[in-house]
């Protein structure tokens, strides 16, 4: 698939157009004062946001280069994603509550945090935690804008399972992960092709 084709085809899936009247409600669903959200939206639409993660999401937040790939494996490969945006050089991912608790244990199982070669943190946003997203209303910038917007009250969110997955798919397309050690420099290392 061509880098041209491949670009229409997940530009055609992200809805970059900006945040619907259902999904502004969803995302306002989050705060303890919804009805103030949606009255502050409605005066001023392109003013990000600030909204507690836990109950109606969590958020996992990675650079988004790796993001970006993660997001890739996902509709290339897996069942989609949720909303998605970009704020300030991270691709947010958004998750189903209680993944911001899940997840780390998972990637400290699959020996994640032990792992060098350029692999990125993620950063899980649960419970007790906020995180300032995009305007509701379209694309802000470059640094700030929806990828995918919420578009209905109830959207379908990755768990943890279906982020690690994702994670360890962008992480083998990055870097050579092996489960063997590296191999000893100062071994002795034969040639028995030639022999006889």
């Amino acid at each position: 698939m061509s880098s041209s084709t491949r670009n229409e085809t997940l530009s055609d899936r992200f809805d970059v157009s900006g945040v619907t009247a259902d999904g502004a409600a969803w995302l306002a669903s989050a705060g303890a004062y919804p009805r103030s959200a949606l009255a502050l939206w409605e005066e001023r639409p392109d003013a990000p946001v600030v909204l507690p993660c836990g109950t109606a999401f969590d958020v996992v937040s990675v650079p988004a280069v790796f993001g970006r790939q993660m997001l890739d494996r996902l509709w290339d490969e897996g069942p989609g994603s949720g909303p998605v945006a970009v704020f300030r050089g991270r691709m947010l991912l958004f998750a189903g509550p209680g993944t911001a608790h899940r997840l780390p244990s998972l990637l400290e199982w699959e020996e994640w945090a032990g792992r060098s070669g350029g692999i990125p943190s993620l950063l899980c946003h649960g419970h007790g935690d906020a995180v300032t997203l995009p305007a509701p209303l379209g694309a802000v910038g470059l640094h700030s804008r929806w990828l995918v917007a919420p578009d209905t009250r109830h959207p379908w969110l990755p768990g943890p399972e279906i982020l690690l997955w994702a994670a360890v798919r962008a992480a083998r397309t990055t870097v050579r992960i092996s489960i063997f050690p590296p191999a000893d420099q100062g071994a002795k290392v034969y040639d028995v092709s030639r022999r006889r």
